[in-house]
């Protein structure tokens, strides 16, 4: 076994204490590294060398190339043809032969011996032959990349699958599962939130076709959906939340990888492109799946310890229960939308897809502190337990096995374990680690074992950010200690730094927005994603034998996870926490361009503290945006407005002001995130009342976005609650925040400070089957929209919702029909629709029409024939899909006058 050495023995083993080079070491001399320590020992001036010499020499990049020529290969062989995948394989293997056997043919005339002339004909050839070997190891990865990608990509065209996906056939299928079920996020999709659906990645092992019987074994990678009403399983009208693992669990969440089941189903295509799977897999029916075989033995003892650590943080708060799951084994099954949002924002979702970050920290528990692995004072627990340094590289190995096994495949996951796995082989043997090497093997052996990671944005953004840490994160690190920031700091500033600007250019192309905060929030979290990950990994091998101890310890860990649910919820809310930013490749490109520009300026800006200080403050500036500096640089939000039209996309979102730091909000458009940026940039911080005209999705999906830290005072909604799962939301929502839900009708007159509003439609009677007014039964959610006539600063604006042509014709004959002429604001119905009553446009002679729409929508909103109209009545016309938001501004003296500012 190879010997440990003492921080305190300054030599390589294999060397003498003097300095010199032992006789074993002959051919150490043709080393660059061996050189390197050699030159590092002579210079020093001592008899014994230097006390503590840097011996890592030059970086090891021998591997990066084939890596990343594999890398490339794989990502564009997936699709190719066969016969252009067979010539790159034997192209790739006949030029590596010739670079070898020319390499042979040179190197067989000085083998003879060592003499003077042989060590010259070395010198001379040795980088020649250097640099063959090197071409023939890219031009063989490149091959054995060509090979697997091939093989994969001819799993999606081979068997009956892709045939019967074309033919969209019915098809009793047996299916392996390869992967965790999960649940798609809920989104808005015009009117109605996009349908819940459980995603599964499978096999098809056998396929039976429903015309013929006719039953076929066969391998095929698919994509199983299974909508929510097939989903629920007999959960009842809340099953939506239930398969979502708030109230309860689908049996089709629980299932387990390995898994085999039995169902029946509808073969479609698979979108087009780099999807990995032959064809989708759309499941009917809701009695459950229907289990063939049992999930293998591992898998269950995943399953139970996975399951042991969401009972052992049942009791937590609602941030702590959903964060720990993520942080420890990554799921992510409890983290609610507006979470989810606030990480990304932030740049913090790395924490919740399991990483080299978790990894990392279980084997520094192991084996002590990266720099002092192979020392005796490595403190690490294997060392304290006097287990030897092979033995503790092997419990290594058996550790990262089980950490790929209950944390899931995950591209992150994976690297993560093959570049510990290599790093552990480098100890067992007893050669000094080399990381880079580590992590270009790592990336090389999985793009061979696994092409589609080529494609996978995750797994380019896990590599970069190691590579980043590795090879970016010491310089500057080193560099910020030279010019007196502590080493601490040092550390953590180069680390989240050099991550970022190596990420933010992928980042971008996946969101098309670049976080300013995200090197700040990451510093912050990763104080606290140390403890909460060791914490959590402990709940984790202690909930099945000892629940109580898992459930304390979940206890403990939940207070670092709230510090991170908190920073990234705090970094989300600030105004300025991300800019839009060009989408796709250019938009890399050029961002990355920026950030080449930008990091020598950094660089010389260090040299001067005062220049640092402010661009600091300006940063902190552009970041935060206190409301009366931000209205001084941009205009906005104008002093005196009284209404603003939101830009939330193809919906409605409108704020009424009511005094200061106040407004009465009308719908919340389909998403969270823009109806919140509204309010936030409007400075609203209280809202007394939120109207909600009709429950369809681009009214009501972006209520969280409202009442994300505002203090809410109420809800008011229409009397017909459909559709009723949108409905359902919205009630949820203010039952969760205790707030009351009131229906609004026509007749009904409220006043908050210098606003007020009369609601002239519905009428009482609507949604029920008798009432005081009579009027039409609305012919659906539209028609039953609230509509509301608003006094401000002496204008009058109507409001109408989404009313259609039966209910704007019902409201020109009600009995507020007669206060609604010449009015100065018309919020135009439905976005605009060609669907509207010139009769009601004619007696409203609006001054100026607003309409809310989404750029590029697909139902043509608004209208050319509307436009027109609106027009040809005498008022001017504003869009917010072209205009951006709009606000309306009163006269100082409240006689009248109309004025707009635009953002």
């Amino acid at each position: 076994m190879t010997a440990m050495r003492s921080r305190t023995d300054t030599t390589d083993p294999g060397r003498t204490h003097t300095g010199h080079v032992a006789p074993t070491d002959l051919t150490d001399l043709t080393d660059p590294a061996a050189t390197a320590r050699l030159t590092v020992h002579a210079a020093s001036g001592k008899r014994l060398g230097a006390s503590h010499p840097r011996q890592e020499g030059p970086a090891d990049l021998r591997l990066v190339p084939p890596a990343l020529a594999a890398w490339a290969t794989a990502a564009v062989m997936l699709h190719t043809p066969p016969g252009l995948v067979t010539g790159t394989v034997i192209a790739a293997l006949l030029l590596a032969g010739v670079l070898l056997t020319s390499r042979n043919r040179r190197a067989e005339p000085g083998s003879e011996g060592l003499g003077s002339e042989g060590l010259g004909c070395e010198g001379l050839g040795g980088a020649q032959v250097r640099s063959r070997v090197s071409g023939a190891a890219v031009l063989l990865c490149i091959a054995a990349a060509a090979g697997s990608a091939g093989l994969h990509g001819a799993d999606l065209r081979r068997g009956p699958v892709p045939e019967l996906a074309r033919e969209y056939a019915s098809v009793t299928a047996e299916v392996e599962l390869t992967a965790d079920p999960r649940l798609t996020r809920p989104r808005a999709g015009g009117s109605r939130m996009a349908p819940t659906a459980v995603l599964i990645e499978a096999d098809v092992r056998k396929v039976e076709r429903a015309r013929d019987g006719a039953t076929v074994v066969t391998r095929a990678p698919v994509l199983m959906i299974v909508d929510a009403r097939s989903a629920r399983s007999g959960t009842g009208d809340d099953g939506q939340e239930r398969a979502r693992g708030r109230e309860g669990e689908s049996p089709w969440l629980r299932l387990l990888p390995s898994t085999r089941l039995r169902v029946e189903a509808r073969l479609a295509p698979a979108a087009a492109g780099g999807d990995r799977f032959a064809a989708v897999l759309r499941v009917r029916g809701g009695d459950g799946p229907k289990t063939v075989e049992e999930p293998s033995a591992p898998q269950r003892l995943a399953g139970r310890l996975r399951a042991g650590l969401r009972a052992a943080t049942d009791g937590l708060p609602a941030d702590a229960r959903a964060l720990l799951p993520g942080l420890v084994v990554g799921d992510t099954s409890r983290v609610t939308p507006e979470l989810d949002e606030a990480f990304r924002e932030t740049d913090l979702t790395h924490t919740l897809a399991v990483s080299g970050a978790n990894f990392t920290i279980l084997l520094a528990l192991l084996l002590g502190p990266p720099g002092l692995a192979q020392y005796a004072e490595r403190r690490g627990l294997a060392s304290r337990l006097g287990l030897p340094l092979r033995t503790t590289a092997l419990l290594g190995g058996a550790l990262s096995l089980a950490f790929v096994v209950v944390c899931r495949p995950d591209p992150s996951v994976l690297r993560a374990a093959a570049c510990g796995s290599v790093a552990l082989l480098a100890l067992a043997t007893g050669r000094r680690r080399s990381l880079i090497p580590a992590l270009a093997t790592a990336a090389l052996l999985l793009v061979l074992h696994d092409p589609w990671l080529a494609r996978s944005y995750g797994f380019l953004l896990s590599v970069l950010a190691t590579g980043a840490l590795l090879t970016l994160a010491p310089r500057w690190s080193a560099g910020l200690r030279r010019r007196g920031v502590p080493p601490r700091l040092a550390e953590a500033l180069a680390a989240a730094g050099a991550a970022q600007a190596v990420c933010a250019p992928v980042v971008v192309v996946l969101s098309a927005r670049v976080s300013l905060v995200a090197v700040p929030c990451n510093l912050l979290a990763e104080f606290a994603l140390a403890p909460a990950t060791v914490l959590g990994f402990l709940a984790l091998g202690t909930a099945l034998p000892a629940l109580p101890v898992a459930k304390a310890l979940a206890w403990c860990a939940s207070w670092p996870a709230e510090w991170i649910a908190w920073i990234a919820r705090t970094g989300a809310a600030l105004p300025g926490a991300g800019v839009d930013w060009p989408g796709g490749w250019a938009g890399a490109a050029l961002l990355g361009a920026l950030t080449l520009v930008l990091l020598p300026v950094g660089r010389r800006l260090l040299r001067h503290p005062w220049w640092c200080g402010a661009c600091a403050l300006l940063l902190v500036l552009l970041v935060v945006q206190p409301p009366p500096l931000t209205r001084a640089v941009t205009g906005w939000p104008p002093p005196g407005w009284r209404m603003v039209m939101c830009d939330v996309g193809q919906g409605d979102a409108m704020v009424l002001a009511a005094g200061e730091d106040t407004g009465v909000v009308v719908d919340a458009g389909p998403d969270p995130a823009p109806v919140d940026r509204c309010l936030r940039s409007l400075g609203i911080t209280r809202v007394p009342l939120v109207v909600l005209t009709h429950f369809h999705a681009d009214h009501v999906a972006g209520l969280p976005g409202v009442l994300r830290g505002r203090s809410v005072g109420g809800i008011a909604t229409t009397g017909l609650e459909e559709p009723a799962d949108q409905a359902r939301f919205v009630r949820r929502l203010a039952a969760d925040r205790d707030l009351p839900v009131t229906r609004a009708v026509a007749g009904e007159r409220r006043r908050t400070g210098g606003l007020s509003w009369e609601v002239v439609w519905p009428p009482p009677n609507t949604g029920h089957a008798a009432g005081a007014w009579p009027a039409p039964e609305p012919e659906g959610p539209n028609d039953a929209s609230v509509a509301m006539l608003v006094r401000t600063a002496g204008l009058r604006l109507l409001l109408l919702g989404d009313m259609e042509p039966p209910a704007q014709r019902a409201l020109a004959r009600s009995p507020a029909a007669g206060r609604l002429a010449d009015v100065d604001v018309l919020k135009v119905a439905h976005h605009g629709s060609a669907y509207q009553d010139p009769g009601l446009v004619s007696r409203l002679a609006p001054r100026l029409a607003l309409i809310s729409a989404g750029r590029d929508n697909s139902y043509g909103h608004p209208a050319p024939s509307t436009v027109a109209a609106l027009r040809d009545a005498g008022a001017a016309v504003l869009r917010t899909d072209r205009d951006g938001a709009i606000a309306v501004l009163g006269g100082e003296d409240g006689g009248g006058e109309l004025r707009v500012a635009r953002h």
